[in-house]
């Protein structure tokens, strides 16, 4: 296939899942301005049901049509098909902080008593489907990835800021060398990237653009990256040598990080143990 052509034309995706799944599949194939519309789109999905074709294009870097282009290779008639797809199915799923909490207190488990075992339930469920589901191969090869880093360069932004943070923490108690991106002032650091270095980036759904950019550039520069994610269309993936995946089960559309904080813990002990 000729690089600079578009893809023939498919029917419209029916689900989201769908549409990250045509994503993944079609992103390696598209030329340059569209996979740009592709990158962008695939770390800010939460962010299509309530932009305008222009702010996305901006955010993509990307004139319009371009954005315009990409929405009906991936099967769509135009951008207003791609976005209704997300307000019908992904909006709903995930509503905002303040009609999470009015659903809770609506409900009988709006008592701390009663949030208190609804959570816990939720951190179980997550921690038996982890031990059920975790990659021990893909854990191990993280494991050797990051215990041969001069320095360990960790980045996790909004959800997964808590769990970059206690692992800076932890890297920094076993006298680990760790660097924590914390996106502070709007600064990213990239400067201390060195050979001899690694990346763990930590992202879930929807996935921060700042970390996956970090990771791209880290994977340019020839450095190892470690993604811990939830989903295989994760745009981390693409940036990744070891990918460790977790996903966490909701109360209320709130997700906790039991399973992810334990993944995370077992993750930096062994690297400090591997280090001596």
């Amino acid at each position: 296939m000729d690089e600079t052509a578009d893809p023939p034309p498919l029917s419209a995706p029916a689900t989201v899942e769908e549409f990250r799944d045509r994503l993944a599949d079609l992103a390696e194939r598209l030329p340059r301005r569209l996979r740009q519309c592709a990158d962008y789109i695939a770390a800010n999905t939460d962010r299509i049901a309530v932009s305008t074709v222009a702010e996305l294009a901006a955010g993509a870097d990307v004139p319009p049509s371009a954005l315009m282009r990409f929405c009906q290779i991936l099967g769509f008639s135009g951008f207003s098909e791609m976005q209704r797809l997300f307000r019908e199915a992904y909006s709903p799923g995930w509503p905002d902080y303040s009609t999470r909490l009015q659903n809770l207190k609506a409900g009988e488990a709006g008592s701390p008593s009663a949030l208190l075992g609804e959570f816990i339930e939720a951190g179980r469920l997550s921690l038996e489907a982890l031990a059920k589901s975790v990659d021990e191969a893909a854990l191990s090869q993280a494991v050797q990835l990051l215990s041969r880093a001069e320095t360990i360069h960790i980045v996790g932004l909004r959800r997964a800021f808590p769990v970059s943070s206690y692992l800076a923490y932890v890297f920094e108690k076993m006298a680990v060398p760790a660097m924590l991106h914390d996106g502070v002032g709007k600064l990213d650091h990239r400067f201390a990237l060195r050979p001899g270095d690694a990346v763990l980036a930590i992202t879930f759904a929807p996935y921060s653009t700042e970390t996956v950019a970090l990771a791209l550039d880290a994977q340019q520069r020839g450095l190892p990256v470690v993604a811990l994610t939830d989903l295989p269309t994760s745009p981390l993936i693409r940036a990744a040598s070891a990918v460790l995946m977790v996903q966490e089960v909701d109360f209320g559309a709130f997700r906790s990080l039991s399973a992810t904080i334990a993944l995370a813990m077992t993750l930096a002990v062994a690297v400090g143990s591997a280090r001596g």
